[in-house]
Protein backbone atom coordinates (compact mmCIF):
# COMPACT_ATOMS: atom_id res chain seq x y z
CA UNK A 1 0.00 0.00 0.00
CA UNK A 2 3.00 2.38 0.97
CA UNK A 3 4.22 1.98 -2.50
CA UNK A 4 1.02 2.48 -3.98
CA UNK A 5 0.62 5.83 -2.64
CA UNK A 6 4.18 6.76 -3.00
CA UNK A 7 3.61 5.82 -7.39
CA UNK A 8 0.20 7.69 -7.14
CA UNK A 9 2.23 10.77 -5.75
CA UNK A 10 4.87 10.39 -8.70
CA UNK A 11 2.06 9.97 -10.93
CA UNK A 12 0.80 12.94 -10.29
CA UNK A 13 3.87 15.29 -10.07
CA UNK A 14 4.24 14.13 -13.88
CA UNK A 15 0.93 14.71 -15.15
CA UNK A 16 1.02 18.47 -12.71
CA UNK A 17 4.47 18.64 -14.67
CA UNK A 18 3.13 17.81 -18.09
CA UNK A 19 -0.31 20.07 -17.81
CA UNK A 20 2.38 22.98 -17.17
CA UNK A 21 4.26 21.98 -20.03
CA UNK A 22 1.47 22.20 -22.35
CA UNK A 23 -0.27 25.17 -21.91
CA UNK A 24 3.02 26.87 -21.65
CA UNK A 25 3.58 25.02 -25.46
CA UNK A 26 0.28 26.48 -26.28
CA UNK A 27 0.24 29.82 -24.45
CA UNK A 28 2.67 30.56 -27.60
CA UNK A 29 0.43 29.23 -30.41
CA UNK A 30 -1.65 32.55 -30.90
CA UNK A 31 -5.86 32.33 -32.20
CA UNK A 32 -6.13 32.91 -35.23
CA UNK A 33 -9.58 34.13 -34.22
CA UNK A 34 -7.67 36.57 -32.31
CA UNK A 35 -9.81 36.67 -29.38
CA UNK A 36 -8.73 36.90 -25.98
CA UNK A 37 -9.48 34.15 -23.20
CA UNK A 38 -12.03 36.96 -21.51
CA UNK A 39 -13.40 37.28 -25.40
CA UNK A 40 -13.58 33.82 -25.79
CA UNK A 41 -15.68 33.51 -22.28
CA UNK A 42 -18.28 36.25 -23.58
CA UNK A 43 -19.31 34.58 -26.75
CA UNK A 44 -19.41 31.41 -24.87
CA UNK A 45 -22.11 32.57 -22.26
CA UNK A 46 -23.76 34.79 -24.75
CA UNK A 47 -24.48 32.15 -26.88
CA UNK A 48 -25.93 29.86 -23.88
CA UNK A 49 -28.50 32.80 -23.39
CA UNK A 50 -26.23 32.80 -19.96
CA UNK A 51 -26.09 37.21 -19.07
CA UNK A 52 -26.38 36.71 -14.93
CA UNK A 53 -22.48 35.36 -14.65
CA UNK A 54 -19.60 37.80 -14.58
CA UNK A 55 -16.21 37.47 -15.98
CA UNK A 56 -12.91 38.63 -13.68
CA UNK A 57 -9.96 38.33 -13.68
CA UNK A 58 -8.07 36.90 -10.83
CA UNK A 59 -4.39 36.64 -9.69
CA UNK A 60 -2.28 33.71 -10.23
CA UNK A 61 -1.47 31.07 -12.82
CA UNK A 62 -3.77 27.58 -13.65
CA UNK A 63 -6.35 29.82 -10.49
CA UNK A 64 -9.26 29.04 -13.14
CA UNK A 65 -12.29 28.28 -11.95
CA UNK A 66 -15.96 28.74 -12.23
CA UNK A 67 -17.80 29.88 -8.55
CA UNK A 68 -21.45 28.73 -8.79
CA UNK A 69 -22.63 30.38 -5.43
CA UNK A 70 -21.72 34.42 -7.06
CA UNK A 71 -22.06 33.13 -10.60
CA UNK A 72 -18.23 34.41 -12.25
CA UNK A 73 -16.11 32.82 -14.07
CA UNK A 74 -12.45 33.40 -12.78
CA UNK A 75 -9.76 33.78 -15.15
CA UNK A 76 -6.51 33.54 -14.54
CA UNK A 77 -4.60 37.17 -15.42
CA UNK A 78 -2.69 35.31 -18.50
CA UNK A 79 -5.66 33.53 -19.43
CA UNK A 80 -8.32 36.45 -19.11
CA UNK A 81 -5.92 38.57 -21.83
CA UNK A 82 -3.98 36.21 -23.50
CA UNK A 83 -5.12 35.09 -27.39
CA UNK A 84 -3.78 31.57 -27.44
CA UNK A 85 -5.49 27.98 -28.16
CA UNK A 86 -4.55 27.20 -24.56
CA UNK A 87 -6.12 30.29 -22.92
CA UNK A 88 -9.52 29.34 -25.37
CA UNK A 89 -9.24 25.93 -24.32
CA UNK A 90 -9.50 26.80 -20.23
CA UNK A 91 -11.92 29.84 -20.64
CA UNK A 92 -14.29 27.76 -22.24
CA UNK A 93 -13.68 24.87 -19.76
CA UNK A 94 -14.71 27.30 -17.31
CA UNK A 95 -17.96 28.49 -19.15
CA UNK A 96 -18.75 25.16 -19.55
CA UNK A 97 -19.08 24.65 -15.85
CA UNK A 98 -21.37 28.16 -16.41
CA UNK A 99 -23.65 25.97 -18.95
CA UNK A 100 -23.81 23.09 -16.52
CA UNK A 101 -24.73 25.65 -13.35
CA UNK A 102 -27.16 27.22 -15.49
CA UNK A 103 -29.01 23.96 -17.45
CA UNK A 104 -29.06 22.36 -13.68
CA UNK A 105 -26.46 19.92 -14.53
CA UNK A 106 -27.03 16.93 -11.98
CA UNK A 107 -23.54 16.23 -10.45
CA UNK A 108 -22.89 19.39 -10.08
CA UNK A 109 -25.86 19.72 -8.20
CA UNK A 110 -24.64 16.93 -6.66
CA UNK A 111 -21.18 18.05 -5.77
CA UNK A 112 -22.66 21.67 -4.85
CA UNK A 113 -24.59 20.07 -2.62
CA UNK A 114 -21.58 18.17 -0.63
CA UNK A 115 -19.44 21.23 -0.30
CA UNK A 116 -20.71 22.89 2.68
CA UNK A 117 -20.38 19.00 4.35
CA UNK A 118 -16.57 18.75 3.50
CA UNK A 119 -15.94 22.70 4.73
CA UNK A 120 -17.13 21.61 7.90
CA UNK A 121 -15.29 18.14 8.29
CA UNK A 122 -12.19 19.35 6.49
CA UNK A 123 -10.49 20.90 9.81
CA UNK A 124 -11.35 18.38 12.20
CA UNK A 125 -10.79 15.57 10.19
CA UNK A 126 -7.11 14.56 10.08
CA UNK A 127 -6.50 15.25 13.44
CA UNK A 128 -9.68 12.46 13.70
CA UNK A 129 -7.63 10.08 11.71
CA UNK A 130 -4.57 10.58 13.27
CA UNK A 131 -5.84 10.39 16.96
CA UNK A 132 -8.04 7.33 15.72
CA UNK A 133 -4.15 5.46 14.56
CA UNK A 134 -2.62 6.05 17.73
CA UNK A 135 -5.92 5.13 19.73
CA UNK A 136 -6.27 1.91 17.72
CA UNK A 137 -5.28 -0.18 20.61
CA UNK A 138 -7.62 1.23 22.59
CA UNK A 139 -10.82 2.28 20.70
CA UNK A 140 -11.60 1.39 17.27
CA UNK A 141 -14.02 4.62 17.06
CA UNK A 142 -12.01 7.66 16.48
CA UNK A 143 -10.63 5.66 13.35
CA UNK A 144 -13.80 4.76 12.09
CA UNK A 145 -15.74 8.19 12.31
CA UNK A 146 -12.22 9.03 10.43
CA UNK A 147 -12.52 6.50 8.00
CA UNK A 148 -16.49 8.02 7.58
CA UNK A 149 -15.76 11.50 7.18
CA UNK A 150 -12.89 10.85 4.84
CA UNK A 151 -15.13 8.57 2.66
CA UNK A 152 -16.87 11.60 1.94
CA UNK A 153 -13.92 13.61 0.42
CA UNK A 154 -13.34 10.37 -1.50
CA UNK A 155 -16.75 10.48 -2.93
CA UNK A 156 -16.37 14.35 -3.99
CA UNK A 157 -13.27 13.71 -5.97
CA UNK A 158 -15.02 10.88 -8.19
CA UNK A 159 -18.34 13.11 -8.40
CA UNK A 160 -15.98 15.95 -9.39
CA UNK A 161 -14.72 13.95 -12.90
CA UNK A 162 -17.91 13.59 -14.85
CA UNK A 163 -18.35 17.35 -14.28
CA UNK A 164 -14.69 18.52 -15.51
CA UNK A 165 -15.20 15.81 -18.10
CA UNK A 166 -18.33 17.34 -19.15
CA UNK A 167 -17.37 21.09 -19.23
CA UNK A 168 -14.40 19.81 -21.58
CA UNK A 169 -16.95 18.00 -23.57
CA UNK A 170 -18.92 20.75 -23.67
CA UNK A 171 -16.07 23.47 -24.62
CA UNK A 172 -14.92 21.48 -27.50
CA UNK A 173 -18.04 21.49 -28.91
CA UNK A 174 -19.05 25.01 -28.61
CA UNK A 175 -15.71 25.87 -29.69
CA UNK A 176 -16.00 23.48 -33.36
CA UNK A 177 -19.75 24.63 -33.61
CA UNK A 178 -18.21 28.81 -33.36
CA UNK A 179 -15.60 28.58 -35.17
CA UNK A 180 -13.16 29.84 -33.12
CA UNK A 181 -10.27 27.90 -33.44
CA UNK A 182 -8.71 25.95 -36.14
CA UNK A 183 -8.72 21.88 -36.31
CA UNK A 184 -5.07 22.51 -35.66
CA UNK A 185 -6.36 24.58 -32.58
CA UNK A 186 -8.53 22.33 -31.84
CA UNK A 187 -6.34 19.60 -31.41
CA UNK A 188 -3.99 21.13 -28.80
CA UNK A 189 -7.31 22.53 -26.77
CA UNK A 190 -8.13 18.85 -26.63
CA UNK A 191 -4.76 18.00 -25.19
CA UNK A 192 -4.18 20.70 -22.82
CA UNK A 193 -8.00 19.83 -21.37
CA UNK A 194 -7.14 16.20 -21.18
CA UNK A 195 -4.07 16.65 -19.43
CA UNK A 196 -6.22 18.89 -16.62
CA UNK A 197 -8.68 16.40 -16.54
CA UNK A 198 -6.12 13.71 -16.29
CA UNK A 199 -4.73 15.66 -12.39
CA UNK A 200 -8.19 15.04 -11.06
CA UNK A 201 -8.49 11.23 -12.24
CA UNK A 202 -5.12 10.50 -10.31
CA UNK A 203 -6.53 12.73 -7.31
CA UNK A 204 -9.46 10.95 -7.17
CA UNK A 205 -7.68 7.29 -7.63
CA UNK A 206 -4.90 8.50 -4.87
CA UNK A 207 -7.63 9.42 -2.58
CA UNK A 208 -9.46 6.09 -2.97
CA UNK A 209 -6.12 4.63 -2.29
CA UNK A 210 -5.90 6.55 1.04
CA UNK A 211 -9.06 5.63 2.29
CA UNK A 212 -8.32 2.14 1.54
CA UNK A 213 -5.03 1.95 3.59
CA UNK A 214 -6.87 3.68 6.61
CA UNK A 215 -9.36 0.77 5.94
CA UNK A 216 -6.80 -1.85 6.10
CA UNK A 217 -5.17 -0.12 9.48
CA UNK A 218 -9.00 -0.62 10.96
CA UNK A 219 -9.42 -4.23 9.96
CA UNK A 220 -6.10 -5.09 11.55
CA UNK A 221 -6.94 -3.63 14.85
CA UNK A 222 -10.22 -5.43 15.00
CA UNK A 223 -8.41 -8.40 14.19
CA UNK A 224 -6.32 -7.24 17.26
CA UNK A 225 -9.02 -6.26 19.44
Amino acid sequence: MYFLLILLMLVSWGIQWRLRSKFKQYAHVGLHANLSGAQIAELMLADHGITDVRIISTEGRLTDHYNPTDKTVNLSEGVYAERSAAAAAIAAHECGHAVQHATAYSMLQFRSAMVPALSAVSTYMPWILLAGVFLINRSLIPLGVGIVLFSLTTLFSFVTLPVEFDASRRALAWMDKRGVVTVQEHAMAKDALWWAAMTYVVAAISSLATLLYYVSIFMSGSRRN
